[in-house]
């Protein structure tokens, strides 16, 4: 790619953001925010869009000369917002309670443009599970790969068997939902 007007950076500690990410060609860096993400709101459009922000921001004071990514994705299921399990237990009822149903990926992303413009967004992901066995549950648990994930799982992973199909963007049940970034971030390259 040509030389680019900006440096890029993704505010994410996510292995996988950092991968999807890579698959524009377009260079950045990584540095993780380390702002307070409490936040009241219980809408999980709202909540990503709110988390993605304050990461973004965060790391914007820091560059103020740099584009910004910030990302933030959880699981909704009935009404009910998953991010990543505190243990064995929670991840277990996580999956339980989503096994044989549709379960919704939000993933918020805000772009900090310098001197441009700001822009925050989510994208809804809706995922089908297949029905699974309290075995299966408990032995894809035991793998250890959904600790670090929201919704207590890996599509890209192991649980990948059990997902009949989805509607609407397979990187944003990743992580990141590369091709809208990427709409963005050209128009600045």
């Amino acid at each position: 790619m040509k030389t680019q007007k900006y440096k890029v950076i993704l505010a994410s500690a996510s292995p996988r953001r950092k991968e999807i990410l890579a698959k524009t060609g377009i260079d950045f860096e990584v540095q993780v925010s380390d702002c307070d993400e409490n936040t009241d709101e219980k809408q999980p459009d709202k909540l990503v869009m709110k988390l993605s922000e304050l990461k973004a921001r965060d790391v914007a004071a820091k560059n103020p000369d740099a584009i910004i990514i910030g990302s933030d994705t959880v699981v909704a299921h009935k009404g009910h917002i998953m991010g990543k399990p505190a243990d064995r237990a929670e991840a277990i009822s996580m999956i339980k309670s989503f096994a044989g149903d549709i379960h919704q990926v939000y993933t918020g992303v805000t772009i900090i443009v310098p001197n441009e413009k700001t822009y925050t967004y989510n994208v809804c992901t809706d995922v089908h599970v297949l029905p699974m066995t309290d075995e299966e549950i408990e032995r894809y648990v035991d793998t250890g790969e959904p600790m670090d994930k929201a919704g207590a799982y890996a599509i890209q992973g192991l649980f990948a068997p059990f997902i009949s199909k989805i509607d609407g963007d397979y990187y944003n049940v990743v992580g990141l939902p590369v091709s809208s970034v990427y709409e963005i971030l050209k128009l600045y390259m």
